[in-house]
């Protein structure tokens, strides 16, 4: 009998052994996915979100470089006045007209162009900021780089008419300084434009 029941007894233990270890491996298993999830939620949540690099496209579909030399209103312009409308937009070269939506020249504004090019051919000093303008219509962004495209039209066939390219320079103000300000067609032409400002305060008359 007392060998019955150390058998017993003996049988028990071994089945205990086996029922703790059984829950011992459940509890590993159970803290090593537990420590996974955690590890994969910090890992996710600590990452910081990547940035994409600014796009180097401009409005029109081109390279940033197209928008111009200066796309924007330098600190000089606005202490000058230029941005203000302080400074006439009259002066001895004429402006050149654009369609709606185009920087193409026209050849009215090529003639335009080649009196122009007469007048610096016959004042060598003379140093000319060419502007680009549009009307209103379009968000800001599209007018800048327009504007800038109008500037460098005008200012590429200058070149083409002998003008050297140290004497030429361009800026872009987009729909800043309109010369009407009127809701119709015939105040956006006015304002679809590239001038011309000589730098020269002697030859600006």
């Amino acid at each position: 009998m007392i060998l019955v029941r150390r058998g017993r007894r003996v049988w028990n233990n071994v089945a205990q052994r086996k029922e703790r270890q059984g829950i011992m491996r459940s509890t590993t298993v159970w803290r090593w996915w537990l420590g996974g999830a955690l590890l994969i939620a910090f890992t996710l949540s600590g990452c910081p979100k990547k940035t994409p690099p600014p796009s180097e496209t401009g409005p029109g579909g081109g390279s940033g470089s197209e928008i111009g030399e200066r796309a924007l209103p330098s600190p000089e312009d606005v202490s000058g006045g230029r941005i203000r409308g302080n400074i006439p937009e009259g002066g001895p070269l004429q402006d050149v007209r654009f369609a709606y939506d185009s920087f193409e020249l026209s050849s009215e504004a090529r003639e335009t162009l080649r009196a122009n090019a007469s007048w610096l051919h016959s004042n060598t000093q003379a140093k000319v900021e060419v502007e680009g303008h549009c009307d209103d219509r379009g968000t800001v962004e599209y007018n800048l780089a327009l504007g800038a495209k109008r500037a460098k039209a005008a200012r590429d066939y200058l070149l083409t008419l002998g003008i050297t390219d140290e004497r030429l320079s361009t800026i872009s103000y987009g729909e800043e300084l309109p010369l009407c300000k009127e809701a119709d067609e015939s105040c956006w032409q006015q304002n679809r434009r590239a001038h011309f400002l000589v730098l020269n305060q002697d030859l600006r008359r």
